[in-house]
């Protein structure tokens, strides 16, 4: 608890004295831009007291204080977690095994063994995947005529890169697909949450797997990489291995995919912006960087406090949640003119949507590069594309995006009329007309990052075991998982408690973190 807690007199007066940060319907139903606003301009660091058995935590809102709580990572820790729900629930688990929740030398030594393998050099043969790949699923779309969007083009561009870099063989890819889509949610209303369980625990099997042939066999993939890494003069154990392919699987997929989405969504809003992308007025690398400021895909990010520090007047102590706002700074006036204008020409644009500091998104020039090439080939291959059906936003108080654009028959679809452009030398050209039907999938929970706050909330680890699953309940997952756990019954994880044949229980972290 901090030692300062204004009184509800001292809230800014067009913030209710019951809002709630936490509320991920606060932050799906509702416009946050006044309340935004009314912070920056009148308690640039406010603090959200106590509620519903759960601490207190600081609310960081203009653009230089949140690159200054990113810059110290010495007053403000990432250790004990790094997004409010895990740091609301007492911490997180995987702290100093996890790249991005770990902090000092051994993250720095960390940080350099895998930036490596994250070098624009060291990524140009992903990147030429991902190019290949993204043009081939635009011209396929636009053959089809219908597709949903999220799950047929920008599900797999991140995730291909991820795979790529990791050397998931692409004979596993469309399993992992699977796994990663079954984990982050699901396509049907009545899903329950057992298939979600399943997949986070098979993801988390299959790279124990991968981890162990890695060590046996290595080659010049992240997995090699990390197996060979010894932060601190000592090899990193199986579990950390398998902690920190988790988070680059999963973080490296879900904010990308994410920008992806509502990148499409606001050239739909503005039709003037997608006109100059089209004409070549603007240049893709500026509209990426707009894409990712507009659509602040991380809303938040939390540390804790390590030593007792003012900041704006405000005495924060030591031990106290503070979380800064992306969602906020990306929009202040202090450093954006006109905020509130999606400007594909905006120069500069110092956004935060990749954090700032120690902890600067270990992924963000390939997230770039993904984003890009998919605009890029929307104006390439697309002549017109139309809105027709609402969206649903994902219920979180960490990512923000649509978690399904509704259709409700078939006109209620986004159209889009192929350019009748010719591709890049070898390719074909795509039909000059074509209708592709863009829906996104729908978020099983809130957020992944936030699907195991109950259970962890007093336990370290928590542990899942399929025995009280049948195979109905989860018909692809749970053959899957059964046959893994049965070759992994032969290693000595000491993270993974075996069961029977039939069933194991495997330890899930608390989420994956913020961040690669």
């Amino acid at each position: 608890m901090s030692a300062l807690q204004p009184s509800p007199a001292d809230a800014p007066p067009q913030l209710s004295a019951g809002l709630d940060l936490s509320d991920p319907a606060l932050h799906a139903e509702h416009d946050l831009t006044e309340v935004w606003r009314t912070l920056r301009a009148e308690r640039p660091v406010h603090w959200q007291p106590a509620r519903h058995g759960r601490p207190g935590f600081w609310v960081v809102t203009r653009h230089d204080d949140v690159s200054a709580v990113y810059r110290d990572a010495r007053a403000f820790r990432s250790d004990r977690g790094n997004v409010l729900d895990t740091l609301l629930a007492g911490g997180d688990s995987a702290g100093g095994s996890m790249l991005a929740v770990t902090d000092g030398a051994r993250h720095a030594r960390l940080r350099a063994a895998l930036m490596k393998s994250f070098s624009p050099r060291a990524l140009d043969g992903v990147v030429r995947s991902v190019r290949t790949a993204t043009r081939g699923l635009l011209e396929d779309t636009l053959e089809r005529g219908i597709c949903d969007f999220a799950q047929d083009v920008a599900a797999h561009i991140p995730l291909r890169a991820i795979c790529d870099l990791l050397d998931v063989p692409e004979a596993d890819r469309g399993e992992i697909l699977a796994l990663t889509s079954a984990a982050l949610g699901s396509e049907h209303a009545d899903a329950g949450p057992d298939e979600a369980w399943l997949a986070r625990n098979d993801i988390l099997l299959y790279f124990a797997d991968l981890a162990a042939r890695r060590r046996a066999e290595p080659g010049d993939d992240v997995i090699s990489v990390l197996a060979a890494c010894r932060p601190g003069g000592l090899p990193l154990t199986d579990e950390e291995i398998v902690l920190n392919c988790y988070s680059l699987i999963l973080g490296g997929d879900e904010t990308t995919r994410l920008s992806m989405i509502g990148g499409v969504e606001a050239l739909l809003a503005h039709p003037e912006q997608w006109r100059r992308l089209r004409s070549g007025e603007v240049t893709t690398r500026s509209a990426v960087e707009e894409v990712l400021r507009w659509t602040t895909p991380a809303l938040h990010a939390g540390r804790t406090a390590a030593v007792d520090v003012t900041l704006r007047g405000r005495s924060i102590a030591a031990g106290d949640i503070v979380t800064v706002w992306n969602a906020s700074a990306n929009f202040d006036e202090r450093v954006f003119d006109r905020p509130g204008r999606f400007d594909l020409s905006r120069t500069p644009n110092k956004h935060m949507s990749f954090a700032y500091g120690s902890h600067f998104c270990l992924g963000a020039y390939l997230a770039r590069v993904e984003i890009e090439t998919l605009l890029d080939g929307l104006r390439t291959l697309v002549a017109e594309m139309e809105a027709t059906g609402p969206s649903s936003p994902v219920y979180s108080n960490f990512l923000s995006g649509s978690a399904r654009l509704r259709s409700a028959g078939p006109g209620c679809e986004r159209r889009v009329r192929g350019s009748g452009r010719r591709p890049s030398p070898g390719g074909h050209s795509p039909p000059c007309s074509a209708a592709m039907r863009v829906a996104s999938y729908r978020l099983r929970a809130p957020s992944f990052l936030m699907a195991l706050e109950a259970t962890l909330r007093t336990v370290p680890w928590a542990r899942f075991s399929s025995a009280a699953i049948s195979p109905m309940d989860a018909p692809v997952a749970t053959t899957r998982r059964t046959s893994r756990s049965r070759s992994l019954s032969k290693q000595s994880l000491p993270w993974v408690t075996q069961g029977n044949t039939s069933s194991s229980r495997v330890s899930c972290p608390a989420a994956p973190r913020a961040g690669w």
